[in-house]
């Protein structure tokens, strides 16, 4: 394992390095501000944190139900030992190797300053893959297990740290809350202008809401049983030409948010979404796996991961969004239309190729599997 860094005692960097803001980039900012002001940054793919490989051992120190209804459990695990654990910056994830062998990802939702802790909350899908019904039925206080990162393909930029705008509006959905916690504490800790609306079914169903609601009047909860489903004006309510908004949840949700944004000149939007991106001018091919020759049709809408688990469901994968690396396989022969955001040209050169997003230039693919 690399070696573990201090904790810093300032503001984080920014995503270019810098500890502080940036007078020069400040000033290009307001140059160009006319003809950036329209920008709106949906699904910010870029620049995403170095991939951490770290795999380490982690044992599982306390369970908690986090919302009323039972369906969301939240898992405190740390080192065997007791030693420091990589740090992480609000938005990270971690990838959990589940005792069956299974590979899923989940938000970090701690506290960024405790070194010693790594806490995650999954919600029970009971028609889901089986990943979050293992998570719920398996793991005890006292489960030993390994988890990869931490890694972060959804950063918090501080306004003044990377970011022109000059306030945080923050929107989350149910379990969508879990990255968005850590960035509230630390636009709280750091005093920066922030308000949130977090949405969900009832109150019973919204994890961490003894959590959220103590910060106060800073966050209205909205729920659709007693304010009926939200529209996108009335949860960016509030939010001006000088706020960057950070949202996760739903995919209704983050659709709604990111229409409306587009008629909101100078908002800066950042989402996650909890599954993966509609496949956007696919078109069909065919795949081949090569250790047995099977070939399997891949539709203009479907992605090569989603065809492949149908034949081979133990396939490892993780993000579904292209950034993890979890789903890499090696093309024997193929022209590969990359949409990933993590292969470096060596690695596409040399035949690697992402099943959950990139796509055939062709009609065939040959895969190594």
């Amino acid at each position: 394992m690399s070696a573990v860094r201090p904790v810093p005692t300032a503001p984080p960097q920014d995503l270019f390095g810098k500890g502080r803001a940036d007078r020069a980039t400040r000033v290009l900012d307001f140059i160009a501000e006319s003809r950036l002001r329209w920008t709106t940054f949906v699904n910010r793919r870029e620049p995403v944190a170095p991939v951490n490989d770290w795999r380490i051992p982690l044992v599982v120190v306390e369970r908690r139900v986090e919302a009323h209804d039972t369906d969301v459990i939240s898992l405190l695990m740390t080192a065997p030992d007791g030693r420091a654990l990589p740090e992480w910056r609000p938005g990270a994830h971690l990838d959990l190797e589940l005792p069956s062998g299974r590979v899923r990802q989940y938000s970090l939702c701690g506290d960024p300053a405790d070194r010693h802790a790594y806490r995650v909350a999954v919600r029970r899908i009971p028609e889901g893959n089986g990943g979050s019904l293992e998570v719920h039925d398996e793991l005890r206080v006292g489960t030993a297990l390994t988890v990869r990162g931490p890694r972060n393909a959804f950063p918090f930029v501080l306004p003044g740290y990377g970011s022109s705008a000059a306030r945080v509006h923050f929107v989350a959905g149910g379990i969508g809350i879990t990255p968005i916690l850590p960035m509230i504490r630390m636009a709280d800790r750091l005093g920066v202008e922030w308000s949130m609306v977090y949405a969900g079914r009832s109150r019973d169903t919204v994890p961490f809401l003894s959590e959220v609601e103590s910060f106060g009047s800073r966050v209205t909860v909205r729920t659709d049983d007693e304010h009926g489903i939200p529209t996108g004006a009335e949860l960016l309510a509030g939010v001006g030409s000088d706020t960057s908004v950070y949202c996760c949840g739903p995919v209704v949700m983050t659709q709604l948010i990111a229409d409306r944004v587009r008629e909101m000149p100078g908002v800066e939007l950042y989402s996650e979404r909890f599954s993966p991106p509609p496949v956007v001018n696919g078109t069909a091919f065919q795949v081949e796996l090569a250790r047995t020759g099977e070939v399997i049709d891949v539709p203009a809408d479907k992605s090569v991961l989603e065809q492949v688990l149908k034949v081979r469901p133990d396939s490892a994968y993780s993000c579904r969004q292209g950034f993890c690396r979890t789903c890499v396989v090696r093309v024997r022969a193929g022209d590969v239309e990359h949409r990933d955001t993590v292969l470096t040209d060596a690695e596409r050169a040399a035949g690697d190729m992402l099943i959950c997003v990139s796509r055939c230039g062709g009609d065939r693919l040959v895969l190594d599997i």
